[in-house]
């Protein structure tokens, strides 16, 4: 297969006893061709609101003296027609009955990525999936994650997932990028107010998507897409 999409994948909130209720893991994909050059420009951004290139950019450093440099970044994500978003939303993982499903809170972590990124695949195409490093069982949880990708495509060759593979989210700008659109969601989910520029960056995001982020889009729509899961027990 010729055709590759890289995949930039995070993930907030998804520890079982966090305090947190909400629960949320995003991705950004494009194909791996335009990788270097929105890299470069997202580079850019950083050097036009005089920021080292080198800094991370992430939801948490969000502030009003840094604004404009995050709307030129959410007003790039839309404009930019190669790049694509997807969040997948649980709403109160404190509701969960893993025991109902016989599963582990590691094992539903698994199947929301993988209700993540399914809708993502394509035919004659192939995948790099990429995760932000978030502890030490990340090695582990590469491989799982490979192996429940590979085996419900049937992809026991790994033609179609090439690899699943940890990154340093300070070196890559996607993986950045998908932090602030994620991050923004999920602040939203959790009917937070504290920050007024982080409401105004949510705003800007609702006016460009034409989406609350508080309810499902269509599953259809691919450039900005919000799925809110809710569990299934049967009645």
């Amino acid at each position: 297969m010729n055709n590759q999409i890289n995949i930039y994948c995070d993930e907030s909130c998804h520890l079982e006893n966090d305090g947190n209720k909400v629960m949320t893991l995003g991705a950004i994909w494009c194909d791996r061709n335009k990788v270097s050059e929105i890299n470069r420009e997202i580079r850019g951004f950083k050097v036009k609101h005089s920021i080292n290139k080198f800094a991370e950019i992430k939801w948490v450093k969000v502030s009003p003296s840094k604004k404009e440099f995050y709307i030129d970044l959410i007003n790039y994500f839309f404009n930019k027609q190669e790049l694509h978003f997807r969040v997948l939303v649980v709403p109160d993982k404190t509701k969960l009955d893993h025991r109902y499903y016989n599963q582990t809170h590691d094992d539903f972590y698994y199947k929301m990525y993988f209700n993540l990124i399914k809708v993502i695949w394509q035919p004659h195409v192939s995948y790099n999936v990429f995760l932000d490093i978030k502890d030490t069982k990340g090695g582990y949880k590469i491989k799982k994650l490979h192996e429940i990708l590979c085996s419900h495509h049937y992809d026991y060759r790994q033609e179609i997932i090439n690899q699943v593979q940890q990154v340093r989210s300070h070196e890559v700008e996607l993986i950045q990028l998908t932090d602030l659109l994620l991050g923004a969601v999920t602040y939203a989910n959790r009917n937070l107010e504290e920050s007024k520029t982080k409401l105004e960056l949510i705003e800007l995001i609702r006016q460009r998507s034409e989406l609350t982020l508080l309810k499902k889009s269509y599953l259809s729509e691919t450039k900005f897409n919000v799925f809110i899961w809710e569990p299934n027990y049967g009645i």
